[in-house]
């Protein structure tokens, strides 16, 4: 009989050093907030996770260690079952941490004043981090059409020139929650190939696929796009472990993986820690039911947030995700600014979101709500949100 898990639990993470609420009053103004920004879960970590953790706690040293027996194949494993994606275990290579990737990617990859092209809106680190290093960012917009957002290639022909070294792709899309298809990410890949652009693609909410969508990682839909390529993969959004740092490369290229691989074992950043290989293996090795319960009350989360927006405040549209707990909110029905936005769910509606500027161009009048939450949580916080809505002032009168 399989363990029927509880998410409907809340647990307080106040006085952990969760970023996600005792950073509230010094990213917020204010520590009064349901805090539903940072893009992780108020999910407990699955029990099979701090179980692992704890039997090698209880053992008292902790000293240098090795990757346990049979890791990377465990990993491989999972990316064949769950995204059909057959990788070899010399492909891959720790790494710590997403964002901390895409920075060694950048400096390795490119030089001061190349360009490094970005899809906004997107995850605010593709511009922040190739900008910190001196390299210039690129934008290739998306295009939202409907309720989905596609890739604008007419635009991104015209953007590449000979200093365009590398494209950051965020697969599936955050904050927008699509899944790319097939056709989109081989068109990106005959583009990139022939261009000469190194993509490094983020594939954190991969495993999150809702609503019957399925995840296609772009090295795996053509050689091109598998020679051209670095992606990033990890269990820490999909366990809730993201404090663990349990990041991973795949490289299937020989010659990029020699260069990338060796330059992170020469700076001995290529080696997990205790718990990040424990926490790893016990999430591939054990976490299939969890995530399927998980991924149906998130599933159930939105499908909440849509109707009660529908049916209360229509004037904010939740587009409906293809992945992931992120619920990107199209707000501009609403007829506010930047800053009035931001004072209703802040100031008014007592709610921490990301706020959609931070994404960049394109998220103007959006705000990102996390519904990896207990549901009661998501009641209160829709209460208020109605709350504040119901108290703005009409707009004016047309003339």
């Amino acid at each position: 009989m399989q363990e029927k898990y509880n998410f409907d639990k809340v647990t307080d993470r106040r006085g952990t050093n969760a970023l996600k609420v005792d950073a509230l009053q010094a990213r917020y103004g204010s520590a009064d907030l349901i805090p539903l920004w940072v893009a992780d879960l108020d999910f407990e970590t699955p029990p099979f996770i701090v179980s692992a953790l704890r039997e090698r706690v209880e053992h008292p040293i902790y000293g240098y260690t090795q990757l346990p027996k049979g890791y990377w194949p465990l990993i491989a494993k999972w990316m064949e079952e769950r995204h059909g994606w057959a990788v070899k275990p010399e492909w891959m290579c720790y790494i710590p941490g997403i964002v901390t990737g895409i920075g060694l990617a950048v400096n390795l990859f490119t030089e001061k004043g190349d360009k490094v092209i970005i899809q906004p809106p997107v995850y605010h680190p593709f511009r922040i981090v190739p900008e910190a290093n001196g390299r210039t960012v690129a934008a290739n917009p998306l295009r939202l059409a409907g309720d989905r957002y596609e890739m604008d290639f007419a635009q991104l022909e015209h953007l590449i020139d000979d200093k365009c070294r590398l494209l950051i792709l965020a697969n599936p899309h955050n904050p927008g929650g699509v899944m790319w298809s097939r056709e989109t990410l081989l068109r990106l890949a005959d583009v990139c190939a022939r261009r000469s652009v190194l993509v490094v693609a983020d594939e954190i909410h991969a495993d999150m696929a809702l609503f019957g969508s399925r995840h296609v990682p772009f090295a795996s839909v053509s050689e091109a796009a598998a020679q051209g390529s670095i992606t990033f993969g990890a269990p820490s959004k999909t366990f809730n472990i993201a404090g663990l740092v349990s990041s991973f490369a795949v490289v299937p290229n020989a010659s990029i993986r020699a260069r990338f691989y060796s330059w992170l074992r020469a700076n001995e950043l290529s080696e997990p820690t205790i718990p990040a290989a424990v926490a790893t293996a016990a999430a591939y090795e054990h976490g299939r039911e969890w995530l399927r319960q998980m991924l149906a009350y998130v599933e159930e989360n939105v499908g909440y947030v849509e109707q009660f927006l529908a049916e209360h405040i229509p004037t904010i549209r939740a587009m409906k995700p293809q992945a992931s707990f992120l619920l990107w909110l199209d707000c501009r029905g609403l007829g506010l600014g930047h800053a009035a936005l931001v004072n209703l769910f802040v100031g008014k509606a007592k709610l921490a979101l990301n706020d959609g500027e931070m994404f960049g161009s394109g998220g103007e009048g959006f705000m990102r709500l996390n519904v990896g939450t207990p549901r009661c949580v998501l009641e209160q916080a829709m209460a208020q949100l109605k709350k504040a809505c119901d108290e703005l002032p009409p707009p004016p009168a047309s003339s």
